[in-house]
């Protein structure tokens, strides 16, 4: 026995916790006295003052056959042991550890419900079998919802699913119900009003889409949450209207937008949706511009078209400008870059974007110009800048190409050409001609018979060079046109893929040659059919050299001069 206890004083002024799932699960389903009963037993725990059985019942006013009856219902529930009986001893048990049924169930106390179920379930055409309606009652038994209540969640659930309706669906949402602590026939009647309304508004959002079927219970979720953040209905309905054809993510994602700008009503939301529909043309027109393909705008409008639209660039500025981007392999951060750039230079309206871009036009038909001597050259903004110098030192497209003649063999063109253009602005020659004049009139310096050998062969290997560049050239540029349509690309792959594939079988499985071998055809005329359709053959892929004895090198495959191999003029 402990040396301490409380005073009568201080234990009368203590409190007895009673677990909230006895309130909820087996407070509604026990009558008074099994209610007082359970509570009285539970305060005299708490009391160490001798209390028997006999004594508690004359308390509570009760027979004690009638109060250990009432124990005995709730040993049944689990929520107590009866440890003895003469005296009376009983431990009480956790709620939350009870697992028998709060009762058994008595017949008598659902015939009227069950009457009313078979008749609503028989006019919808569905019978629900024995195990069925016992899990309906138990759920009944255990749950604080009112019988008339649950006969609305099977009114509606048959209203939702016809004969499809299932005791599943049923317990589910009368269980969703329990937990927004909706039980009785008010409470579930209100519930199923709002979700009338709703059902309304969803089949009129159905209508603009084009969805043709009946809102199901996931759909609902959808416009909850459109509604709790704060958008209308008409809002809504604006959007799905200007989507036309689409699916609730989709529309999801473009309220999800407005809701992020602040955007709430519908007025507020055509307004937007209008802005957001040109400038969403801008891209798609700009992504068509450039060869990129777009399916969402939202991340481009947002990072770059509001802000090119903000700086003052009209639409035509900004496709005239995806034009120029496109024949420099650019895509929409380089165009980006490049906005920024004219921005800060004051390059913004109309006019001075058109100069702009004539003058770049010349300047990469210089560039071309210059390509198909030096071979491939990379076509980027500092080039461009390089020619654009040349061209304000006064240099013809001509001398320019005169140039690129003399820089082809060259292990980097463009830096020769720019010291010979400077070398020539610095000497003064600005014609082709005065490079012949200046070059006779200048002292002749003794060169031995090695060194002009050593020059000539120079010369013979830049000539071959040429030739051999020239024809990589225009095979690299066939296919780079053929790999810019997907169709091509897509048929390319497969064939590369099927050889692998079919030279594998015939060694390690020769069984599925056969099967592998029917594919790469089938491979191979759609790749012929790409190519026919962009006007190419498979020899444009190869080089048409000058020469086809020595592939334009000069010297044949055992080592001995071509019969084209010559001096040099």
């Amino acid at each position: 026995m402990s040396f301490s206890a409380f005073s009568k004083d201080f234990t009368a002024n203590m409190f007895t916790s009673v677990e909230n799932q006895f309130i909820t699960k087996y407070l509604p389903q026990a009558n008074g006295d099994a209610v007082r009963v359970y509570l009285y037993g539970l305060y005299l725990c708490s009391c160490k003052s001798d209390f028997d059985g006999a004594s508690a019942a004359k308390l509570l006013r009760l027979d004690y056959a009638r109060f250990l009856e009432i124990f005995d219902f709730w040993e049944e529930c689990d929520l107590v042991h009866i440890l003895s009986r003469e005296p009376l001893m009983v431990e009480y048990l956790p709620v939350n550890a009870a697992v028998g049924k709060p009762k058994p169930i008595r017949p008598e106390k659902y015939a009227e419900f069950n009457r009313e179920l078979l008749r609503r379930l028989q006019k919808a055409g569905k019978d629900f079998k024995p195990y069925e309606m016992q899990r309906i009652l138990e759920f009944l038994e255990n749950n604080p919802m009112e019988q008339q209540a649950f006969l609305l969640v099977v009114e509606y659930c048959i209203k939702k699913d016809g004969e499809k309706v299932s005791s599943s669906h049923v317990l589910n949402k009368a269980k969703q119900l329990c937990d927004a602590h909706k039980y009785t026939y008010e409470q579930v009647q209100e519930n199923f009003a709002d979700f009338n309304r709703h059902e309304r508004e969803l089949q009129k959002i159905f209508s603009l889409l084009g969805i043709y079927r009946k809102p199901q219970e996931a759909d609902y979720a959808y416009l909850d949450k459109w509604l709790s953040n704060g958008l209308t209905a008409e809002a809504v309905a604006a959007c799905a209207g200007v989507l036309k054809k689409g699916t609730l993510p989709s529309l999801d994602l473009l309220l999800s937008e407005l809701a992020d700008k602040g955007i709430r009503t519908a007025a507020e939301a055509k307004e937007y949706l209008k802005m957001r529909e040109e400038l969403a043309d801008t891209v798609f027109a700009v992504a068509r511009k450039l060869g990129v393909k777009v399916q969402n705008p939202r991340a481009y409008i947002e990072e770059y078209a509001e802000k090119w639209l903000e700086h003052g660039y009209d639409r035509e500025s900004l496709l005239q400008l995806s034009s120029l981007c496109f024949k420099l392999r650019y895509g929409f951060p380089e165009l980006d870059t490049l906005l920024d750039k004219l921005y800060s230079d004051g390059i913004v309206d109309g006019t001075g974007v058109r100069r702009y871009c004539e003058a770049r036009e010349r300047q990469l038909a210089i560039l071309q110009s210059v390509q198909t001597v030096c071979g491939v050259v990379n076509k980027t903004a500092s080039v461009l800048d390089m020619v654009a110098a040349w061209q304000s030192w006064s240099f013809s497209p001509e001398m320019i190409l005169e140039a690129a003649r003399r820089s082809a063999g060259a292990s980097n063109p463009l830096s020769y050409m720019n010291k010979l253009l400077s070398e020539w602005k610095r000497t003064g020659i600005r014609a082709p001609g005065d490079i012949g004049e200046r070059v006779s009139s200048a002292k002749q310096e003794f060169r031995s018979e090695a060194a002009v050998a050593a020059d000539r062969r120079t010369e013979r290997e830049h000539h071959y060079a040429v030739l051999r560049r020239r024809a990589e050239s225009a095979a690299e540029r066939a296919r780079e046109s053929a790999e810019r349509d997907e169709g091509f690309r897509m048929a390319d792959a497969a064939v590369k893929k099927g050889e692998i594939e079919l030279a594998k079988a015939e060694v390690f499985s020769p069984e599925t040659a056969a099967q592998l071998r029917a594919k790469l055809e089938e491979s191979r005329r759609a790749r012929a059919e790409a190519l026919l359709r962009l006007h190419l053959s498979e020899e444009d892929f190869l080089p048409k050299y000058a020469c086809p004895k020595c592939l334009d090198t000069g010297f044949l495959p055992d080592g001995r001069a071509c019969d084209c191999y010559r001096e040099p003029d």
